[in-house]
């Protein structure tokens, strides 16, 4: 009976998806296996090695549905690891003693760290997908709000004006940065292992390396320079990257519950009938998809530092810390698609409330652009005299709840240099942006050429 939130009939489709689960589920696990064995057949028996009868017959029973799984966990449970039990059973399938040709000059762990990789390619590949599709859906909320203020904020208080299109460009340029790294990892990552006993492939003499390097291209992986059965950085690269996007992930996740403050009002998640429902205030609206890309991504960050401390491996085969792999790695990827999964259907449905936005800015009554006073009445009054002048003021519009704009008129010092007129278009939000607009075009732009728009 599933135990874990991940296969859960209740919360699988909340903390994983059916496709990720699909690559790390135990037929897909051995049949990663047998395609191995199938492929190594067929290019030893290309180079002369065994015999092309032995490969054809090898080949015809690398099929997963043909092994008895049952006999796989006895087995398994039995030997410590469950790559041998894989091969007996497929040396017993084939006709005419051709099965004792399979697995020739291997060792379980190249078939297992090889399967990983497989898998890993996969999974990534998933990844991606969900990565290009979030990007597309901030590109298009950049783009829309553009120049849509509101108020930037700063350790949870009200900093200066931004744009929205200018807050979803910054997360837009950090997924192009995932995907950049996502590219640029895989030639690193994509590789396999084919080493023997100790590495050194002397089970296979001087063949050793042309059979590497054959098996490596029959599966479509790049050839390792040396053998990294003990040397895991490649797995711990592909955790780490995924901690870095499911952190990302968790930011998005955080905005969008500040954002849904009854106090704020700015933004929610797309709205479903009951979703986010409270079972005694019917008035709730419960951030959904947030709380559990939160919990998602805080698991994967736990199993990425596992995975760190698997690289901490004995000489030339390990004695444990590889078998931590084994239970990160496939959570790691399962835990990342349920919060890529969420933040898809987060950023696709996001309600944008504009106007809340403008309301919000003007809640300080314009204390929110005393910046720009400031940096105006500096090149007049010195940098440090502005300042100090414009904190007085502020400190009392605080305590009286009078407007900005008359408290800055009034003051005679100010007065020798700004207008009534000239102070309400420095107090007005709207006009104290930056470079916003310009900022959400550059990473526009850049996100086009990347996509090959």
């Amino acid at each position: 009976m599933p135990a874990t939130a991940t296969d859960s009939l209740i919360f699988r489709h909340i903390f994983s998806t059916e496709a990720m689960r699909r690559l790390f589920a135990d037929e897909a696990r051995v049949q990663y296996y047998l395609d191995i064995e199938a492929a190594l057949a067929r290019v030893q028996a290309r180079l002369g090695i065994i015999p092309g009868e032995a490969a054809e017959e090898i080949c015809r029973h690398c099929h997963a549905d043909e092994f008895n799984f049952a006999t796989l966990k006895t087995e398994t449970e039995r030997i410590g690891y469950p790559v041998l039990p894989v091969v007996q059973q497929l040396v017993a399938l084939c006709r005419n003693g051709y099965g004792e040709w399979c697995h020739w000059g291997a060792t379980t762990q190249d078939i297992t760290d090889t399967a990983t990789v497989l898998q890993i390619r996969d999974a990534l590949a998933l990844v991606g997908e969900e990565l290009q599709a979030i990007a597309a859906s901030l590109a298009g909320l950049a783009k829309r709000y553009r120049d849509t203020p509101m108020a930037g904020r700063s350790n949870l208080q009200q900093a200066v004006p931004i744009t929205f299109g200018y807050k979803m460009a910054v997360l837009l340029a950090g997924f192009d940065r995932h995907l950049a790294r996502l590219r640029e990892l895989r030639p690193r990552v994509l590789v396999g292992e084919f080493g023997g006993a100790a590495g050194n492939l002397s089970s296979l003499g001087a063949d050793g390396l042309r059979v590497q390097a054959a098996l490596c291209d029959e599966l479509g992986l790049g050839q390792p320079e040396i053998a990294w059965h003990t040397m895991r950085d490649r797995v711990a690269e592909v955790g780490c990257f995924l901690g870095l996007v499911t952190g990302t992930l968790g930011k998005i996740s955080m905005d969008v519950k500040l954002m849904m403050q009854t106090e704020v009002e700015e933004a929610y998640e797309p709205f479903a009938s009951g979703r986010g429902s409270s079972s005694t205030m019917p008035q709730k609206r419960n951030p959904i998809s947030s709380n559990y890309i939160h919990a998602c991504t805080a698991m994967v960050r736990q199993h990425v530092a596992a995975l760190l401390d698997a690289m901490v491996e004995d000489h030339e085969r390990s004695t444990g810390p590889w078998e931590i792999e084994w239970i990160a790695v496939p959570e790691i990827f399962l835990l990342s698609a349920g919060a890529l999964a969420q933040t898809r259907f987060l950023v696709g449905g996001l309600q944008v409330d504009a106007g809340r936005m403008r309301k919000n800015l003007e809640l300080t009554g314009g204390l929110i652009v005393s910046e720009a006073v400031m940096m105006r009445l500096g090149a007049a009054l010195g940098r440090q005299r502005a300042h100090d002048l414009v904190y007085d003021i502020c400190r009392q519009v605080i305590a009286t709840g009078r407007p900005f704009v008359d408290l800055l008129a009034e003051n005679q010092e100010i007065a020798a240099h700004l207008g009534r007129d000239e102070l309400a278009q420095l107090v007005d939000p709207a006009n104290y942006l930056g470079l916003c607009g310009e900022m959400v075009d550059r990473v526009l732009a850049a996100h086009a050429i990347a996509a090959g728009d």
